[in-house]
């Protein structure tokens, strides 16, 4: 079935499970290290947000399953295009946390001018916590050059702030779906980016045989039906898998030579909770380097605004 469900875990088990996974990149990569301790400091808040949010109330949706499924049917996101009310006062605080973590931990002026500007009333939290949601990567980045701000930098704070919100939409309008129309278009959904908000996959994890795609954005999990590029569909000669370590055949690129695209694919024992898929981002980014290296690159999100 290509929507995966994953079992969630308490605050402790998700540390315990993150941290035995630190400790065995740590030994393989020692020179990963400030990056593991700043994602450590990262992946606590959004942990704890998660949480804070598992005991409020989502907003109440007027999605119907039928509408859903007519959505995905057509190849448009479950959220694409949805007024969502955002819990605002729940996620500020977790944006300013991260922006200060970022400056400590690497980021400098960058993440604390994003701060400042917030502080100074100049960028609303609200505001940038909505284009996030949206996926809307223009109207962040014009925002962003327009107040002097680093564009990426702020794409990383939002994104990781509203994280565990639309990790928790997803599971609201997925997680509990067994039979019906909506069942049946997961279960149909063959595409590369992700039935719930549209963005692409931060890797493929591989369990017990399974590709799955993981959304790097809400951690949902699906298993296209056919194995090909994600990005133009491409399943011919010019879609490639390899492994550029021949030591460490777990990890591998598939690369397309069509529209230059590129998704890190690796084997693990069972498929990460959320937060935790950063782990395996993080875990490969040598892979990152060897696709750039042969200028292989992600493209940016898709838009689906005209479509829905």
């Amino acid at each position: 079935m290509p929507y995966v469900t994953i079992q969630a875990f308490s605050r402790e088990n998700l540390l315990d499970s993150a941290r035995q996974r630190w400790q065995v990149i740590r030994e393989a990569r020692p020179d990963l290290e400030p990056a593991l301790a700043l994602q450590g400091e990262l992946l606590t808040r959004l942990i704890d947000l998660a949480g804070a949010l598992a005991k409020g109330r989502l907003p109440r949706l007027s999605l119907p399953p039928k509408y859903l499924a007519a959505k995905l049917a057509r190849g448009v996101p479950a959220l694409a295009g949805e007024p969502v009310p955002l819990p605002v006062a729940v996620l500020t605080p977790t944006l300013f946390q991260l922006c200060d973590a970022l400056a400590a931990g690497g980021a400098g002026d960058a993440a604390a001018h994003i701060r400042e500007s917030m502080d100074r009333g100049q960028l609303e939290a609200a505001s940038l916590l909505t284009a996030s949601l949206n996926r809307d990567q223009a109207a962040l980045r014009t925002g962003a050059m327009h107040r002097g701000l680093s564009p990426d930098l702020m794409w990383l704070v939002a994104e990781l702030a509203v994280s565990p919100f639309a990790h928790a939409l997803q599971q609201m309008l997925f997680g509990s779906v067994e039979a019906g129309e909506l069942r049946s278009a997961l279960d149909s959904w063959n595409r590369g980016y992700c039935p719930a908000c549209g963005s692409w996959p931060a890797v493929g994890e591989v369990a017990a045989g399974h590709r799955t795609l993981r959304c790097s954005f809400c951690s949902c999990a699906w298993e296209p039906t056919t194995c090909a590029c994600i990005y133009c569909e491409e399943g011919g000669g010019a879609f490639v898998t390899a492994a550029p370590n021949a030591e460490r055949n777990d990890r591998r690129i598939e690369v397309c030579a069509t529209c230059g695209g590129y998704l890190k694919t690796l084997d693990v024992p069972a498929l990460s909770p959320f937060p935790l898929l950063s782990i395996s981002d993080i875990e490969t980014t040598d892979l990152d380097v060897a696709a750039m290296q042969n200028r292989y690159a992600r493209p940016p999100l898709k838009n689906f605004t005209k479509k829905v």
